[in-house]
């Protein structure tokens, strides 16, 4: 269990900082610039130190952190993290997720349907809810916990629907990977009848990898059907620009509890410079997830 998770957590944050360099650039033009990116090298739109993350891996830890101090009820912990976070100046954080950040006095779920209507022309479908929920799944041994607080950590700043719509799913995929599912077959189980099915078909997407979740999961879902290794996934996300930092990230996370840490590339995981975070949290993880 405690691979799984921890080749999550590393999954994750290894399509982060691999993204992190084309991050904004079409795929032309990172052809142009890298020819490919194949190691962690930095850099990129926000001058990442080689192994630096993002607001991704950033607030991923904040969201398993907040679980860990309040299973049950875990929203306001996770909040204490977003606050603590955001006022260490981060270099990077996502528009619809600032405006939540400018405008909360108190209650996420009121600033969160604020900042929709008032401030965000009722645009909040972003994947800033999307790129964290990962450590839910890694955390609830039951399906309809991992379901409740992954709609609520989603809603804490994205009201649309659409995000939470592709959290759950996208739990609802690592949740059975780490009951023992294939990949393949949890993807399949859990996208047929969806807006997403049509990546079964295997087909590239007809959408940009931007920051509008519904694309993004998108071609999440294509580079994780395409490939058949953890770093095709990743390097693919990578490679292609865009946003491409948290597509790398959210395909990375699940190709990584998929092929569990011992089978990703020891050189990738020792250059995170986050590496001693995302270790104490797997290790709490799975305590926490075998009840112990």
């Amino acid at each position: 269990m405690l691979n799984k998770i921890k080749g999550a957590l590393f999954g994750f944050a290894i399509g982060d900082a691999l993204g992190g360099t084309t991050e904004f650039l079409t795929k032309e033009a990172v052809k142009e610039r890298y020819g490919q990116v194949r190691e962690i090298i930095g850099g990129g739109v926000w001058r990442l130190e080689k192994g630096e993350t993002t607001d991704d891996t950033a607030m991923t830890l904040a969201v398993g952190r907040g679980i860990l101090k309040n299973p049950q009820n875990p929203v306001s912990a996770i909040g204490e993290e977003f606050l603590k976070w955001n006022a260490s100046k981060p270099k990077d954080i996502g528009n619809i997720i600032q405006t939540v950040f400018e405008i909360y006095e108190g209650n996420w779920f009121e600033a969160s349907k604020k900042a929709h209507f008032h401030y965000l022309n009722e645009k909040s479908a972003g994947n800033g809810s999307l790129m964290r929920c990962l450590p839910v799944a890694l955390a609830y041994k039951d399906a309809k916990k991992v379901e409740e607080i992954t709609k609520l950590q989603s809603k804490m700043s994205h009201y649309d629907v659409l995000a939470e719509e592709a959290c759950v799913i996208y739990n609802r995929i690592a949740f059975h990977i780490l009951q023992g599912m294939p990949l393949r077959e949890a993807i399949t189980n859990n996208i047929t009848g969806s807006i997403y099915e049509e990546a079964l078909k295997g087909k590239t997407p007809a959408c940009p990898p931007d920051g509008f979740v519904v694309n993004t999961m998108r071609w999440v879902l294509y580079w994780l059907l395409k490939e058949d290794t953890f770093l095709g996934v990743v390097m693919g996300a990578a490679n292609e620009g865009y946003d491409s930092d948290t597509v790398a990230a959210i395909a990375g996370g699940l190709a990584g509890l998929q092929f569990g840490f011992e089978e990703l590339p020891n050189d990738y995981c020792q250059v995170l410079l986050p590496k001693n975070e995302l270790e104490q949290l797997a290790l709490e993880l799975d305590h926490f997830f075998k009840g112990e």
